[in-house]
C-alpha cells in the first residue's frame, strides 16, 4: 500500500459521522449542546428551555425553532475531539418533519437513540429505530434525565431489548437517582464520573454495587461486531441537561463509534477507502444567510478525499462544475474547508443546480440509492394574497421543495399549486418561511384530494391514464405524474381498474418510483 493511501486510509478512519434520533421532548437537542460543551466546540452551552436572557441553542438556528423550542431542520456540526473528528447531525425530533431525518439517516454511520428515563420507548423512537434498521445502523442508547423520576435500569434495558428485539448492553450505570443522581460507574474502565465525592458506604454507591454485580451476571457482555451489525446497542445512561455521562458517550463514540462505511449505488457497491472521491447531496437548506439569499447543498462524502478547487461531475445532468467553496459547518457558522474525507459533511453553495438525492464524482456515472420521497398525508392548495406576487411565490415554492420543506404538486389542469406534507407543522413552517425569507403571504385551501401516488408504467399507457384522469394528475418537481385520490376507496379502484400500471407512496430519489 502506497504512503498515500495509508494516509487517507488514516483519515478516514478518524471520521465518526452520527446522528442523534429521539422522540420530541426526550432531551435530544439538550445532549447536542452538552456534546458539544463536552468536546470542547462551544464554550457555553443552551438548552431548549432557555430563559431569554440565556444562550440559545447552538443546533437551532431558525427562527421558528427558536419561538416554539422545536428542532424543524436537520443542524450539521463539525469538530474535534479524543483524535477523531466528529460530524454531528441533530435530527428534527417532532414526526411532522420526519422526512428530514429519514433522509439524513442515508449520511451517516451511526445513531444515538435517546430515550427519556420516565417513558421508555415511545412511538416515535420505535419508528425511528426502524429505519435504522432498514439501514443496517449502529445503534448506540442514551437514557436521559436520570435526574428526575425514572424507571428502574433494568426495566428500562428489558424495554429496550424487547420494544426493539436488540441484545442491551450498559456500559455506565446511573449512581443514584432523581433528586440523588450524583453521575455515573464505567463498567468497562471500573471508575466513576461523580459531580461531587461521597464515602464508598455511601447508600447511592453500595446500591449501584449491587445492581452492576446482577448486570454482569443477567446481561450480555459487549461485543463490537454486534454492534457494527446493528444486533447489539451499548447504553449509557446520563442527564444531558446537568452534563452527568455526556463525556461517557463521546468518549464510546470516538472509541469505537463506526468509521465510515460503504455505500451503496445503482452498479455497485463504493468502499470508503476509494481514492476517487464520490459525494451523496442528502439535503438543501436555503437562506442560512438571509442578507445573502444563500443556498446550499449538504454532501455526505461517500469516499476518497475532497479538495477545494477540485472539479467534479455533477452525474444527474452529467455536467462538470469546480467546488471553491466547499464548506464545514458549526449549525449556523461555517468555515472554508480546504480539504475533507469520506464520512464529513459539506455544503457546498449553489443556486438550484444540486438537489437532494444528487451524486457527485470525480468523473464515474454513478447514482448512490436509498434516499427517500414519502407519499404526503395531508395535502392542501396554496392560496396566494397578492396576485402581483404569482413569480415570486412560483420560485419560493420551488426552492422550498427542492430544499424538502414541503413536497410540490403542479396540477395539469392548471389549478393553483398543492403542496404535500407529513404534518401540519409544516404548513406553519412553510407559511412563516414564504413571509419572512421571501416576503409572500400565503394561506391554504382544504381540497377533496386527500392521497397522493407516484404512477409507474409502460410510457403510452401511462398518457392514456393522464388523458383520462387529467383533473386528478399532477406533476411532482422532478415533472414524475402523481395520481390524486379523494379516498383510499377511490384509490384502489384505481388501482383495480389499471392492473398494468403501479402506484408507489414511495419515491426513491434520484432513482424515481420505488418497486
Amino acid at each position: 500500500m502506497s504512503n498515500s493511501a495509508q494516509s487517507l486510509e488514516k483519515e478516514i478512519s478518524r471520521r465518526r459521522t452520527f446522528a442523534i434520533i429521539s422522540h420530541p421532548d426526550a432531551g435530544k437537542t439538550t445532549l447536542t449542546e452538552r456534546i458539544l460543551h463536552a468536546g470542547g466546540a462551544i464554550q457555553m452551552a443552551g438548552n431548549v428551555r432557555a430563559k431569554r436572557e440565556q444562550r440559545r441553542t447552538r443546533s437551532d438556528w431558525m427562527n421558528i425553532e427558536k419561538d416554539r423550542g422545536i428542532s424543524v431542520v436537520t443542524s450539521v456540526m463539525t469538530f474535534e475531539y479524543g483524535g477523531c473528528i466528529f460530524n454531528l447531525l441533530d435530527t428534527p425530533g417532532h414526526e411532522d418533519f420526519s422526512e428530514d431525518t429519514y433522509r439524513t439517516l442515508t449520511a451517516v454511520d451511526a445513531a444515538v437513540m435517546v430515550i427519556d428515563a420516565a417513558k421508555g420507548i415511545e412511538a416515535r423512537t420505535r419508528k425511528l429505530f426502524e429505519i435504522c434498521r432498514l439501514r443496517d445502523i449502529p445503534i448506540v442508547t442514551f437514557i436521559n434525565k436520570m435526574d428526575r423520576e425514572s424507571q428502574d435500569p433494568f426495566d428500562l434495558l428489558h424495554e429496550v431489548a424487547s420494544a426493539l428485539a436488540l441484545e442491551t448492553t450498559p456500559l455506565t450505570w446511573p449512581v443514584g437517582r432523581a433528586a440523588k443522581f450524583l453521575g455515573t460507574y464505567d463498567l468497562r474502565q471500573d471508575s466513576m464520573r461523580l459531580r461531587e465525592e461521597v464515602s464508598d458506604t455511601d447508600e447511592r454507591i453500595l446500591q449501584m454495587q449491587d445492581e452492576v454485580e446482577l448486570a454482569k451476571v443477567g446481561l450480555p457482555e459487549f461485543n463490537l461486531d454486534d454492534f457494527n451489525a446493528g444486533f447489539l446497542t451499548p447504553v449509557f445512561f446520563g442527564s444531558a441537561i446537568k452534563e452527568l455521562g455526556v463525556t461517557d458517550l463521546l468518549d464510546a463514540l470516538a472509541d469505537f463509534g463506526p468509521s465510515p462505511r460503504n455505500q451503496d449505488s445503482q452498479d455497485r457497491q463504493v468502499a470508503a477507502t476509494e481514492e476517487s472521491m464520490t459525494a451523496l447531496v442528502f439535503k438543501i437548506q436555503a437562506n442560512m444567510d438571509p442578507n445573502h439569499r444563500d443556498r446550499i447543498a449538504f454532501a455526505r462524502i461517500c469516499s476518497g478525499r475532497l479538495e477545494r478547487g477540485m472539479k467534479l461531475k455533477h452525474t444527474r445532468t452529467g455536467k462538470t462544475f469546480a467546488l471553491h467553496t466547499p464548506q464545514f459547518f458549526f449549525a449556523r457558522d461555517r468555515q472554508l474547508a480546504e480539504e475533507a474525507f469520506a464520512g464529513d459533511v459539506v455544503g457546498i453553495p449553489n443556486h438550484g443546480t444540486l438537489r437532494i438525492g444528487d451524486t457527485l464524482t470525480e468523473g464515474e456515472d454513478l447514482q448512490f440509492t436509498g434516499v427517500p420521497y414519502f407519499a404526503p398525508e395531508i395535502l392542501r392548495r396554496v392560496n396566494l394574497k397578492d396576485a402581483m406576487k404569482a413569480k415570486k411565490l412560483k420560485q419560493a415554492l420551488t426552492e422550498l421543495a427542492e430544499e424538502g420543506v414541503v413536497q410540490l404538486f403542479k396540477p395539469q389542469d392548471g389549478s393553483a399549486p398543492i403542496v404535500g406534507v407529513v404534518g401540519v407543522l409544516q404548513l406553519d413552517v412553510l407559511q412563516t418561511r414564504l413571509k419572512h425569507e421571501y416576503s409572500v403571504e400565503i394561506t391554504f385551501d382544504n381540497i377533496s384530494f386527500s392521497q397522493a401516488r407516484w404512477v409507474q408504467g409502460d410510457k403510452a399507457l401511462i398518457e392514456r391514464f393522464i388523458n383520462s384522469n387529467r383533473s386528478a394528475i399532477a406533476d411532482d418537481i422532478d415533472g414524475d405524474p402523481v395520481f390524486l385520490s379523494t379516498s383510499d376507496f377511490m384509490m384502489q379502484r384505481t388501482i383495480d381498474a389499471n392492473k398494468d400500471l403501479s402506484f408507489h407512496d414511495i419515491k426513491q430519489i434520484g432513482i424515481g418510483v420505488a418497486s
